[in-house]
């Protein structure tokens, strides 16, 4: 509730400022722009219920939109939906394999994403021999993809939609679901009674690559170019939407409705701070701010919510 009255009040703000702000082609770009995003938040939010962190997303959207680009450039007759395929499955064998290495041999999540980034961001000049693949190189079909609309629903936020009516059934109503709250709440206690955590591990990994493989692929036919520093950092912000929204980086403890407002509050940010005639240096610091408080905020009601646990024990 506290971070929905905090995107209101902010809202309010930026259309007293500059009215262009809450009209409706203004409100569809933000949510466009913020879909790639929220794709992404939903895999680091598993993610991150386990305790993990994946720092390699970044690098596998580049190389997933890279071998889609290229192999458009070959087949450019290739339907749009075999792209995402493509996108999708090379980004959850990247995920796999990183899921593979840190449930398996116990690597830090966070040294494992680190070696996997740099593995996947050489891979990614290696099969573009360092060149670009440019807007004219590409079908007109794909490029347009990013600007289409399905039943008057633009394609990216109609594709965000369902991967958030999926993950929340998903997360909340499998006992998968279940299994990944309690990895990241307890992993000694899930593991004596019996949840296979190492399968968990690496299904949780696997899906953050797939989805990241998806992003690629819209990553590309947004921008209509796809290079081997695509998306550098992006793996920054799709955390700290994550946190914004409530999602623990300790594990065990977050919600799809929270990310959804996180997410949104990042994307009226970005979008709101150009409008107001924001300085670009404030732009940077503004939401950087915003997820210190916001760490904070969780830091202090987890704190607030055991303390009340352990006195109800201790009654």
């Amino acid at each position: 509730m506290g971070l929905l009255a905090s995107i209101v009040v902010i809202s309010i703000f930026v259309e007293i400022r500059n009215p262009m702000f809450l009209t409706l082609s203004n409100l569809k770009d933000i949510g466009v722009n913020t879909a790639i995003l929220s794709i992404l938040a939903v895999g680091m939010m598993m993610v991150l219920l386990t305790a993990g962190i994946d720092l390699s997303l970044g690098a596998t959207i580049a190389f997933s939109g890279m071998c889609v680009a290229l192999t458009l450039v070959a087949h450019p007759e290739l339907p749009i939906g075999v792209a995402i395929l493509e996108g999708i499955v090379l980004g959850g064998l990247i995920g796999l394999i990183l899921g593979f290495f840190i449930s398996r041999f116990s690597i830090l999540p966070i040294i494992a994403s680190l070696g996997m980034m740099d593995i996947v961001r050489g891979f990614t000049y290696v099969v573009s021999r360092s060149k670009w693949v440019s807007a004219y190189q590409m079908p007109d079909d794909f490029k347009n993809f990013a600007t289409g609309s399905f039943f008057g629903i633009p394609n990216f936020i109609f594709i965000a939609v369902v991967v958030y009516i999926l993950f929340y059934y998903f997360i909340n109503y499998t006992k998968v679901g279940r299994w990944i709250y309690a990895v990241g709440s307890n992993p000694s206690a899930a593991q004596i009674s019996g949840i296979p955590k190492k399968r968990v591990i690496a299904l949780v990994y696997t899906l953050m690559g797939a989805l990241a493989g998806l992003a690629g692929v819209l990553w590309v036919s947004k921008f209509a170019s796809a290079q081997g520093d695509t998306a550098e950092g992006e793996e920054m912000n799709v955390i700290a939407a994550c946190v914004i929204g409530g999602v623990s980086t300790t594990g065990g403890r977050g919600k799809v409705s929270g990310l959804v407002l996180g997410c949104l509050l990042f994307g009226i940010l970005d979008n709101a701070l150009p409008l107001i005639n924001v300085s670009p240096f404030w732009q940077k610091a503004i939401p950087g701010a915003i997820i210190l408080i916001a760490v904070m905020a969780n830091a202090v009601t987890r704190r607030q919510a055991d303390l009340r646990a352990l006195k109800s024990r201790t009654i």
